[in-house]
């Protein structure tokens, strides 16, 4: 009989890997309070939440705007609408579907979460190559290949070495609802 696939999961989460910009190792629960003041105080500063990803990670992307936007009371957005996604992909090429919608509506100082389990999906690549110009924070969060270049390309960036979709699916939720659990916290302290 195999490993109880809750205690496979357990063991998973203790084998997320974060980096920042310069590929120097960060404490996971350091980096993820890190995420949260960075959104916490560019909040503060006017600035939005961007949060895009293909196929489950799409949903995990409308899943976190939407606790953002309720629970947090902090623009958020993901380009999960199926006009706006299909006219994109049409006109300017499926690899150009979030890099356009950012170049347009990302303002310096946003945060932009990147998320896709493969870390090479080249729509979210030229996503967060616009979103460097535009002067964001990035967050990545990739899975499968250690070599993924989405590792490589944000200031946080979480990786998780597993090549099941479910299992980085289910981390990448986790991650983004631990910094989202931090926020309302903090929120329930000041009242």
């Amino acid at each position: 009989m195999g490993k109880n696939p809750l205690t496979a999961l357990g063991d998973l989460f203790l084998s997320i890997e974060v980096t920042d910009r310069e590929q120097k190792v960060i404490n996971f629960v350091n980096a993820v309070s890190s995420v949260s003041k960075t959104i916490l105080k560019r909040a503060k500063q006017g600035n939005k939440i961007i949060i895009i990803g293909n196929g489950g990670s799409a949903s995990i992307a409308s899943h976190m705007a939407t606790d953002f936007l309720k629970n947090i009371k902090i623009p958020a957005l993901a380009f999960t609408d199926a006009s706006l996604l299909t006219c994109l992909s049409n006109d300017l090429g499926y690899e150009n579907v979030f890099s356009a919608p950012i170049g347009i509506l990302a303002d310096k100082g946003d945060v932009l979460f990147a998320i896709s389990s493969s870390g090479k999906s080249k729509n979210i690549l030229n996503a967060v190559s616009m979103a460097r110009k535009k002067g964001c924070f990035i967050a990545g969060l990739s899975g499968f290949s250690p070599d993924n270049p989405l590792r490589e390309m944000g200031d946080i960036n979480f990786y998780l070495p597993s090549s099941s979709y479910g299992d980085v699916e289910v981390t990448h939720m986790a991650i983004c609802h631990a910094v989202i659990d931090i926020l309302y916290k903090e929120q329930e302290k000041r009242g």
